[in-house]
């Protein structure tokens, strides 16, 4: 007696595979993308040199989070919930790095869309430099960055995120200031 056993093969694994991963997407909480942004994030604050602006000083702020390229889906959620931001390579110029950022730039994405996600949702070191980050976004904001006391503020908060040694002294950048 012979036995023939039929089994239905699937057309292609990588279906699967994509499956599982947009599962995976879906299924990403909230909360796993906030503590992601604990392990991964950075919310930037700097001063810098400008030739485009009367002081000669800008403010620059982002929120930024880097991840190796397998965990693209991860940045891909966030930007998706967030409703805002890009996706690029974490380094244009070393050509070793391979990692991606997710990166949101634009004022009103901060205020309406990051900081209100993030907003007394943090943990770690990360939610003083968040405290700090959203006391700056609303200053510059208001327009208050464009005066000395506003500058002056800012320097205040934005010294004390990273304690590294500074580039350029605050007396140096609030000599170009009017009040």
């Amino acid at each position: 007696m012979i036995c023939i056993l039929v089994t239905k093969i699937p057309n292609s694994v990588d279906t699967k595979q994509g499956n599982q991963q947009e599962r995976l997407v879906k299924e990403i909480s909230d909360d796993y993308l906030r503590g992601f942004v604990e392990g991964e994030g950075c919310f930037y604050i700097g001063i810098v040199k400008s030739s485009e602006t009367l002081t000669h000083w800008q403010v620059v702020y982002f929120f930024k989070v880097s991840q190796n390229p397998s965990g693209r889906v991860v940045l891909e959620k966030l930007k998706e919930k967030l409703g805002c931001g890009y996706i690029k390579r974490n380094s244009l110029t070393d050509k070793t790095d391979k990692s991606l950022a997710f990166v949101v730039r634009d004022l009103p994405s901060l205020s309406e869309k990051v900081i209100p996600f993030f907003k007394d949702m943090l943990f770690t070191q990360k939610k003083d430099d968040f405290q700090k980050f959203s006391q700056v976004v609303v200053i510059v904001s208001l327009g208050k960055h464009l005066k000395k006391t506003g500058m002056k503020e800012i320097l205040d908060v934005a010294y004390t995120m990273n304690t590294g040694k500074r580039k350029y002294s605050k007396e140096e950048i609030l000599k170009n200031f009017d009040d």
